[in-house]
Formats: structure tokens, C-alpha cells, sequence
């Protein structure tokens, strides 16, 4: 062995921590500096890191800083080498180490052509520099990082049923703790908040997670007296997935079963928009969709069956993302709606809400007139023409008023141009005017 490799070596034995998997030790890392004391990262969190890669001989194959752009995977996702997914779990913010990794968490008998021998061990310096859960919502209300790793590939779906154990905490303060067994889509009835329901779909048996919420995904602004939780308030929750069973998919049910289910279904989200519980309702008219958007029944009379109830479901959404102000969603659904009946009544009211709602005045306007057409008693549509007209006077008045004050400022900026240039061409305006005087 050569003296360079040697020294090396003995230093790996005197400070070395080691990582194992099952019996074999297949890396070490020695931290060079100190992170804070805050927590590590866990499985599935999104890490950034600075590193160098070099082989035993010294030689460096790779640098993230000469890249001058830090590095993010998330962990144990199979992302980024084994010995990674390994080593980044035992760090902290801020931590400086160095892992060795044996070929067999490194890159393997295939090496890294020109620049990796095969069957070679490889250093790595790593500083970690800061790492958060995995998002599961688009807003960022939902955020998870995993405790424990669940088996298989498997996940529950909308309608299975659920074994769960459940610990909430608002701040430090424990509030809820219990085994309960609920219907994805329906955690509602069992007391479990939107965020914990809608992370059901993301977990596998036996995951242990724990979930950050936002006032939105946990209990809103009405809070949970029984709790004691009072409005907007971000809570947490551990959840531990004991046992599922999954629905049927849409291609294991034949149409009749289909049917049969679309109407318990429609009857739940009804329940939960008289409720208020928009949300909630939005995942039972979605499930009717994907289940009957594509059929066509044997008959006139099942067909004009499925058409009715996707419309309904559709006409429905429209009104929940009405009250949840998700205005595109709104229109969307009505889109669909009119695609089918271009003169159907609710779908042009609620898109020309949506519409007025997002300052679309004249497309508002058209669908509120194209309401009155359909029906000319609506006194609803009526009133919504005036608002119409009446923002669309406003909105010209505050057009007219801002241009009338950018020209007024364009005019002010030139006539100061102007009498700047004036000056410099006629630094003495009286002495200038006697010397043209008598040169006439």
C-alpha cells in the first residue's frame, strides 16, 4: 500500500464514525466541523450541500463549489449515491465531514468512465447547509419528513379505509392522541384535519411521519374548541399508517357499480358543502368525475344518467372553488359545463362570478347578459350587469386619471429638457440678446 494510502488509512482508524448497513461497515465519516443543535435531516427531506469528490490517491473527480452552485437531492429516493442517502442522515445545519465510501454505496464495478476507476473507494467532504420536509401541497400548507420508512410501493387511494395511530400537538402542547380508523376523503367525520387526510395518499404501511400544517390543512379559522385550538393556528401531527385497505380503481368497477357508488358519493359531498366544508366536498365530486367522464352507458337513457351526474359534479366543484377563491378552478368546470349545454344557466352565472372576481369585467359582463338571455327573470344576473358596468366606469375613470398623470410628468420632464438645453446653449440670455441688439 502506498505511503499516501497508508496515512490515510490510520487516520480512518483513529477518528472515524461508522455508518452500517446490516453487518457490513461499507462507510465512515469524520466530522471536521460541528453543526448546530438543531435536528437532522430525515428521509425524504430536501437537502443542500456543498461537496468534493477525490479518490484515495487524492485526485479530485468533482466540485460542487466549482460549480459555484450548491447541490440538492431528497434523501433515501435512490437520488443520489447510497452512501449519501447514508451519511447526510447523521449530519446537522452547518456540519462539515468527510465520508469514505466503499465501492459497494459508491459507483459500484462500473465506475465512472474517465473518471472513476472500477471497484473503487471514493472520498467525499460534505457541508451541509440546510435541509426541509418534502412539500405535498402546491402551496406549501402540507409539509412532511419522515421518522420511519413504510414497506412496499403501495399507498392508500380516495375511499380506502385507514388504520392510523394520530398524535397532535399545537406548539409543545399535546392535544390529541388515539388509534382511529377513517375513510380517505372523509377524515372530516373522525375529527383528522384536511392536511393529515390529504397526506394518506403519500404514505405506505408502517411509515411514521410527521406533518407541519398550515391554519388552512389543519383547522382553520374556526379552530377545534374540543381541542382547544383556537382559529388559525399551525399544528402538527405524527401519524403512524398501521394498516390500509385500498378502493377500486375506476377500471376495477363495472358501470352499474360505478353508479351505484356516484350516489352515496354525491350525497356525501352535498352533505359537506352544506357544511361549509369545501374542501372535503371537492374530493367526493372529483371522484365522480374520474370514475364517469369517460363512459358512455349502453343506452340513451344510461348515458343522459352519466351525463347528468358529471355535469352536477362539475356545476358543484364550480360553486366549492367559488367559496375557496379558486377562480381559474371555477371557470375550468364551467367550461366544461357549457361545452355540453352552452346554455346552461348556473355554469354561465358562476363563471361570470369567477370572472367579476378576477376583474374580468367585460368577460363577466357577456356572461351575465348571456344569463339574462337564458332567463330573462333572473334578478340575480341583473344586479351583476350594473356591478359590471358600474367597475368598468370605475376602472376607466382610474385608466383616465393615471394617464392624464403620466403625461402631465412626461410634460413637466420635457419642458425641464427643454429649458436645460436653452441654458447650455445660452449660458448669458441677456448678455446675448444686446450682442445680437447691436450686431443688428
Amino acid at each position: 500500500m502506498p505511503a499516501t494510502q497508508l496515512k490515510l488509512f490510520l487516520f480512518w482508524c483513529y477518528s472515524v464514525r461508522f455508518l452500517c448497513q446490516m453487518e457490513n461497515c461499507l462507510c465512515g465519516q469524520v466530522v471536521k466541523r460541528q453543526g448546530d443543535n438543531g435536528d437532522r435531516p430525515m428521509i425524504g427531506d430536501k437537502v443542500t450541500l456543498h461537496y468534493t469528490g477525490k479518490l484515495l490517491s487524492g485526485k479530485k473527480f468533482d466540485c460542487s463549489r466549482q460549480r459555484k452552485e450548491p447541490f440538492c437531492f431528497n434523501v433515501g429516493k435512490g437520488q443520489v449515491l447510497k452512501a449519501w442517502d447514508i451519511g447526510v442522515l447523521s449530519m446537522r445545519r452547518g456540519e462539515v465531514c468527510t465520508l469514505l465510501c466503499k465501492p459497494e454505496y459508491a459507483y459500484g464495478s462500473a465506475g465512472n468512465p474517465d473518471k472513476i476507476p472500477p471497484n473503487s473507494s471514493v472520498v467525499f467532504e460534505m457541508e451541509l447547509l440546510n435541509f426541509e420536509g418534502e412539500v405535498l401541497s402546491e402551496d406549501g400548507g402540507i409539509i412532511r419528513r419522515i421518522k420511519v420508512k413504510g414497506d412496499g410501493y403501495s399507498n392508500p387511494n380516495d375511499g380506502a379505509n385507514v388504520d392510523v395511530h394520530v398524535e397532535g400537538r399545537c406548539g409543545d402542547r399535546l392535544f390529541d392522541c388515539r388509534d382511529v380508523s377513517f375513510t380517505v376523503g372523509q377524515g372530516e367525520d373522525k375529527g383528522i384535519p384536511l392536511g393529515v387526510d390529504r397526506a394518506m395518499d403519500k404514505m405506505q404501511k408502517g411509515e411514521c411521519c410527521l406533518l407541519q400544517l398550515k391554519p388552512k390543512y389543519g383547522f382553520g379559522n374556526e379552530g377545534k374548541p374540543e381541542f382547544k385550538i383556537g382559529p388559525d393556528k399551525e399544528i402538527a401531527y405524527e401519524v403512524t399508517l398501521k394498516d390500509f385497505t385500498r378502493a377500486k380503481e375506476s377500471w376495477e368497477m363495472d358501470l352499474s357499480e360505478k353508479l351505484e357508488l356516484t350516489a352515496a358519493v354525491k350525497s356525501k359531498g352535498n352533505q359537506y358543502v352544506k357544511a361549509g366544508r369545501y374542501h372535503q366536498a371537492v374530493i367526493q365530486y372529483q371522484r365522480i368525475i374520474s370514475w364517469l367522464e369517460l363512459e358512455c352507458g349502453s343506452g340513451m337513457e344510461q348515458y343522459k344518467k352519466i351525463q347528468d351526474y358529471v355535469m352536477t359534479a362539475h356545476l358543484n366543484l364550480a360553486l366549492c372553488f367559488l367559496r375557496l377563491k379558486e377562480f381559474s378552478q371555477v371557470v375550468d368546470n364551467c367550461n366544461k359545463v357549457i361545452e355540453q349545454d352552452a346554455s346552461n344557466e348556473k355554469a354561465l352565472y358562476r363563471r361570470g362570478e369567477a370572472r367579476l372576481l378576477r376583474n374580468e369585467y367585460n368577460l363577466a359582463l357577456l356572461d351575465f347578459q348571456r344569463v339574462l338571455e337564458v332567463n330573462p327573470s333572473n334578478r340575480a344576473a341583473r344586479g351583476q350587469i350594473s356591478k359590471c358596468q358600474n367597475k368598468m366606469k370605475e376602472h376607466q375613470a382610474q385608466e383616465k386619471m393615471i394617464y392624464a398623470n403620466m403625461f402631465q410628468k412626461f410634460a413637466e420632464r420635457d419642458s425641464k429638457v427643454c429649458k436645460h438645453s436653452l441654458r447650455h446653449i445660452f449660458p448669458f440670455p441677456l448678455l446675448s440678446f444686446v450682442y445680437r441688439e447691436r450686431l443688428g
